[in-house]
């Protein structure tokens, strides 16, 4: 089995993070499974509806050449899903949204989520996610934590005290959610699932915290047997109908007119 893993970081900005996650992601693959990361450039670094819609459409492109490639699955690994529908709609094998299988597989271990995410910025988006996987009156909590993924960079590159560090602050942003009534924790994000994945049974008072990255991965596992056991997939009818060839050349060609319109590093140099 190998799995296309679409992270929103960039390759080389953050690859302390991208090593550990394929390092991560392929330690606990199941026997035969096999990850393939693969980031964006820019990264999703201006946190905002532009920036979730720029990555969401090189995502899409990347799913398409992914499937072209012969992966067995595709994980969405930014839990705010953006595409993630458009990608269900282009390609025949399993897509699965980090933020999709998180929420619905964290509902079955408590009645009240709380979600701690990198930046305020998301905490409506959050929202409209639990609303849209059918989950608005079980998402009781969303907080940031003022982060950006550099921050992480320490942590992942092996400085025991920056992760120490991180993980108090996500404990300190988690308490107040528990408090308040949240009785599940899920860090709404690859990287904070990441910083979580060492701590075996983390908890926050009675609240189990859920690593968003393994749940994801797992999924992908999951839909692929199931897939190969008795060909289960998405509906076809007007949830997820799959796009015609003419649909996928078009777009395919938009995006190829887009980078292939971008100015190269050389270009600039040359400018006046």
């Amino acid at each position: 089995m190998r799995i296309f893993w679409q992270s929103f970081v960039d390759q080389a900005t953050s690859a302390s993070y991208m090593a550990q996650l394929a390092a991560y992601l392929n330690e606990i693959a199941a026997p035969g499974t096999s990850v393939h990361v693969e980031g964006i450039t820019p990264a999703d670094r201006d946190f905002g509806r532009l920036s979730e819609f720029r990555c969401a459409i090189q995502a899409v492109d990347n799913g398409l050449a992914a499937q072209e490639s012969g992966f067995d699955a595709y994980v969405m690994g930014h839990f705010q899903d953006p595409g993630l529908y458009e990608l269900r709609s282009a390609l025949t094998i399993p897509v699965i949204g980090t933020g999709e299988a998180t929420l619905l597989a964290a509902s079955q271990l408590g009645r009240r989520l709380g979600l701690v995410t990198l930046d305020s910025a998301f905490e409506v988006w959050h929202y409209e996610q639990a609303d849209r996987y059918g989950l608005s009156g079980r998402v009781v909590h969303v907080t940031g934590m003022g982060c950006r993924p550099e921050d992480f960079s320490a942590a992942f590159a092996g400085d025991a005290a920056a992760k120490a560090r991180m993980l108090t602050d996500f404990a300190a942003c988690a308490q107040p959610l528990v408090d308040r009534g949240a009785d599940v924790i899920i860090p709404a994000g690859v990287l904070p699932g990441l910083l979580i994945a060492s701590e075996h049974g983390f908890k926050i008072g009675h609240a189990p915290v859920v690593n968003c990255a393994a749940v994801a991965l797992k999924s992908a596992e999951m839909w692929v047997q199931l897939r190969r056991l008795n060909g289960t997939e998405p509906s076809r009818g007007p949830s997820f109908a799959l796009a015609n060839e003419r649909a996928l050349q078009d777009f395919r060609a938009t995006v190829a007119r887009t980078q292939a319109d971008k100015p190269t590093q050389a270009d600039k140099s040359k400018s006046p």
